[in-house]
């Protein structure tokens, strides 16, 4: 029998630097679950270990529990907070785009597991606290890192973009969801023709970004959910010097993954738009694959929603973080064990960043210091108009 010590993760734990990172998260059980007396078939011990409960039947109709075990870089529980869970997974990536690198953060997981609550910020009834969310927290820490004496006379300049690819469609949710074309030049460089980048002078700005575009983002019916995120958000967050890139800190809030018998009921739409969904996320776990095997064929143009990220797959200083979320009641069992088969054959091919910077943790720590001693000015301050530097 093997015995798992539980060692839940907290903030003065050390912060490793990945090349590739994945990890779980597990949400509470929700009110409809609790109602239905639902079973919660999840358990995290810690030190990146999860414990999944399933319930199985022998041929003779004995019913047992299938106790599989499953190791990713970390496991949060449903006690972990929004802040804890960036602490681990975006919070490293934020030095990569100031180190003129590209960073990708992924919230992956079946409909109602937790994606938007870990991504947009946590939701208090049907209204959402977008402050509290990871495209938030890295906003607040790329404006930490932007007031730093090593990076306050390099005269980066820091843009968002947010666009939702919707059926193979790209949408930007910053200009009234217009319809925008993915062109590839000849240099093989993707362009999303007619993207609008905006200037962002503090963290408030984004904020202010996120909660117009996630007000005009697609959803739909499912099963699973009654509002169900039916596209992929993507938040960039680009640091521009001389009028070039930079850095780009591309955060990705992932449709939901649904099972072919979870839709079959529905409408030819909703038909079209699972397949669609589910197309895109096996393009994106062969694209991360092929970069965890530093392979020089990226399969980005599989999809859509690869092909928009292609920066993400390519080039020596990509970082990439995978949160896969789970829903612990025995009710999602079977969508709970494909969105962890999912994950771990995509940390299969985890590489462990060799990175000459040996600081990380102690940057964490000061873009910590930096934003305790500088959020009560954002808060106190009106930003003004959203508008481009001078």
């Amino acid at each position: 029998i093997e015995t798992l010590e539980v060692l839940p993760l907290s903030l003065s734990d050390m912060v490793e630097a990945r090349r590739i990172c994945v990890c779980v998260r597990k949400r509470p059980l929700n009110n409809k679950e609790v109602t239905k007396n639902d079973i919660d078939v999840v358990s995290i011990p810690g030190n990146g270990t999860l414990l999944l409960h399933e319930p199985k039947q022998k041929v003779d109709l004995t019913k047992y529990l299938d106790n599989q075990v499953f190791h990713f870089d970390y496991s949060f529980d449903e006690s972990s907070t929004n802040d804890l869970v960036y602490r681990f997974t975006a919070k490293p990536l934020v030095q990569t785009i100031f180190d003129g690198g590209v960073a990708t953060c992924f919230a992956y997981g079946q409909t109602g597991s937790g994606k938007t609550h870990t991504m947009g910020g946590d939701f208090s009834g049907k209204s959402q606290n977008n402050a509290k969310g990871i495209y938030a927290m890295a906003a607040q820490d790329v404006f930490a890192l932007l007031k730093q004496r090593r990076y306050s006379g390099l005269d980066l300049c820091p843009y968002v973009t947010f666009f939702e690819i919707y059926n193979s469609k790209v949408f930007d949710l910053l200009n009234k969801k217009a319809k925008l074309r993915v062109l590839e030049d000849e240099k093989q460089q993707v362009q999303v023709v007619g993207l609008q980048e905006m200037y962002v002078s503090c963290a408030e700005d984004v904020i202010k970004m996120i909660e117009m575009g996630s007000a005009c983002r697609t959803s739909g019916q499912t099963s699973a959910n009654a509002n169900s995120s039916r596209s992929h958000a993507v938040l960039q967050v680009i640091l521009r010097r001389r009028n070039q890139v930079h850095g780009k800190f591309s955060l990705v809030d992932l449709a939901g993954n649904e099972r072919g018998i979870d839709v079959r009921s529905s409408d030819r739409q909703t038909l079209v738009e699972t397949a669609e969904i589910n197309c895109s996320l096996l393009a994106l776990k062969e694209c991360i694959r092929s970069l965890g095997m530093d392979s020089h064929h990226i399969p980005f143009r599989m999809s859509k929603l690869t092909q928009v990220l292609r920066d993400s797959f390519i080039g020596e200083n990509s970082r990439t973080c995978m949160i896969a979320m789970v829903s612990p009641g025995m009710s999602s069992c079977d969508s709970t064990v494909n969105t962890l088969r999912y994950a771990d054959r995509v940390k299969e091919l985890n590489g462990t960043l060799k990175m000459n910077d040996a600081d990380l943790p102690k940057k964490i720590d000061e873009m910590e210091v930096e934003n305790s001693s500088s959020s009560e000015e954002v808060s106190s301050k009106d930003p003004g108009p959203l508008m481009g530097p001078g």
